[in-house]
């Protein structure tokens, strides 16, 4: 009895984290963001640029991964069919997975953006307190500028790539202060659609489908007294096999749609850049 509740206790032990990243994960889907305000022509939260000039009828498509690139193929070839320029953001261990190097190659090639997602996808701040920082200066400068090393094997490097979009999409003053002071530019998703929700599986409570994420977009684009002017629209490259039904098997139809009300899509440093 004692050896099997040891046993016990170390599967509880083990199990924790998992719980954790759960919790995390469900709390991202549900957060709202804050109002966003002017910074000069672009609009900002917590110091970190959410949306472009709302003048111009350009607009963004990021795609961010770490654990999953299922959808890479699909996105790159879609993007090559109509002729987008896309961004795409990947942690350090995307970027060394010897089964990602391929991919990122051939996004290097087709000339999309390609930046920092942080090394090991770590939570900065708390879900309910955002003001609550958790993690340190130095821990975050050695996790990122981790991120640009494993950068440096595709060519990359700050200079070349300083917009950084957070792990969880989840940061505060803090971490834009502390991102500024290395140069980077620290920008996240615009607020409006439930894009960020196509990671979610049949299994969480906040699971939505992508036909609902896509109605959402739509929705959005079309509601919004700018249109997507500016718009920075997020997609995962990739999520878990539990969820089949995948956003960016929509990528296609998406761009047509967008391609047909007007929209030029860039890349993250055209909309953003300093010239702007």
């Amino acid at each position: 009895m004692k050896k099997r509740a040891i046993l016990d206790q170390r599967a509880m032990a083990a199990l924790v984290p998992v719980l954790l990243l759960a919790a995390a994960l469900a709390a991202h889907t549900r957060q709202p963001e804050p109002q966003a305000r002017l910074c000069g022509v672009f609009s900002c939260t917590e110091a970190g640029i959410v949306r472009g000039r709302l003048d111009r009828k350009e607009m963004a498509l990021v795609f961010t991964g770490g654990d999953f690139a299922d959808g890479g193929p699909h996105i790159r070839q879609a993007l090559k069919s109509h002729r987008v320029k896309a961004s795409f953001f990947f942690t350090g261990d995307f970027y060394r997975s010897p089964e990602t190097r391929d991919l990122i190659r051939g996004l290097k090639a087709d000339g999309h953006y390609l930046g920092p997602h942080s090394d090991k996808h770590l939570l900065y701040c708390d879900w309910n307190d955002r003001s609550k920082t958790l993690v340190t200066r130095e821990q975050f400068r050695s996790d990122i500028l981790a991120n640009y090393r494993a950068m440096q094997d595709f060519g990359l490097s700050l200079k070349e790539a300083p917009f950084f979009i957070p792990p969880y999409e989840w940061y505060n003053r803090d971490i834009a202060r502390w991102a500024k002071e290395l140069g980077l530019v620290l920008f996240n998703f615009t607020p409006g659609t439930i894009s960020n929700a196509d990671y979610t599986t049949p299994s969480m409570q906040e699971y939505r489908g992508s036909e609902t994420i896509y109605d959402s977009i739509i929705d959005d684009e079309r509601s919004d007294p700018h249109g997507f002017n500016g718009f920075i629209l997020l997609i995962h490259i990739g999520t878990a096999p539990e969820r089949t039904d995948k956003l960016y098997a929509r990528l296609d139809d998406l761009l047509d749609y967008l391609t047909a009300r007007g929209y030029k899509l860039v890349r993250v440093d055209e909309l953003l850049g300093p010239s702007r």
